[in-house]
């Protein structure tokens, strides 16, 4: 069967959102995921690498992937409103996907900036399957919402993130609610730089963490 690709304008809070819907290649999907893309501020797009390589992996192990852009980015409409706003968006753009697919179990992915947005989000709301947090940002980060989540959580670090020293994000991982799982690739950068293959595959292949 042929991958389905497409395009929508989806109804945010600020206005529309630009965003891209993509299914599996190979099989209907079992999973609908929101991934979400790092700071608009500094150049942060749906189309960034380490979030084409997420939504890719994502894709390749069965999931209905969509995309979009945060207010005020390429086509979106809107002003950066400093996380609060983006985080209304990406509830909008959830809405939207599981109206979609409403008997699909859904799970939320982001990158850097987006990392967090998908964590207040999904721990606000406690019921997706997982949250994939890739490049979470531990400098400045509040965690508070992370101590108590019981939603399934994957964290994704490169062991060279300037945004994420290790000692660092290991100390945060150490004050968050369990289910959750770290995983460290060896990357020259916060971008994953001369591992995104790596990243991929590490996405593809995340196992199973069960809540407690």
């Amino acid at each position: 069967m042929a991958r389905r690709i497409e395009s929508h304008a989806l109804d945010g809070p600020a206005g529309a959102l630009e965003a891209l819907l993509e299914e599996p290649e190979d099989r209907p999907p079992d999973e609908a995921a929101l991934v979400c893309h790092p700071h608009p501020l500094f150049g942060g797009t749906m189309h960034n690498k380490v979030v084409y390589r997420l939504a890719r992996a994502l894709r390749r192990r069965g999931s209905v992937v969509l995309r979009f852009n945060f207010r005020g980015v390429n086509r979106s409409e809107g002003r950066h409103a400093g996380g609060v706003g983006e985080v209304e968006d990406a509830r909008a753009a959830l809405a939207w996907l599981r109206s979609r697919y409403p008997e699909l179990p859904y799970a939320l992915a982001g990158f850097s900036f987006g990392a967090g947005v998908i964590a207040k989000l999904g721990c606000e709301l406690a019921e997706a399957a997982r949250l994939i947090a890739v490049g979470f940002p531990a400098r400045g980060s509040n965690i508070q919402h992370l101590a108590s989540c019981t939603v399934p959580k994957f964290f994704i670090s490169s062991t060279h993130d300037e945004f994420a020293p290790r000692h660092e994000m290991e100390a945060l991982f150490s004050k968050i609610g369990d289910p959750k799982q770290l995983i460290w690739i060896e990357a020259e950068d916060h971008f994953f730089s001369g591992a995104l293959g790596q990243l991929e595959e590490s996405v593809l292949n995340l196992g199973l963490v069960v809540r407690r």
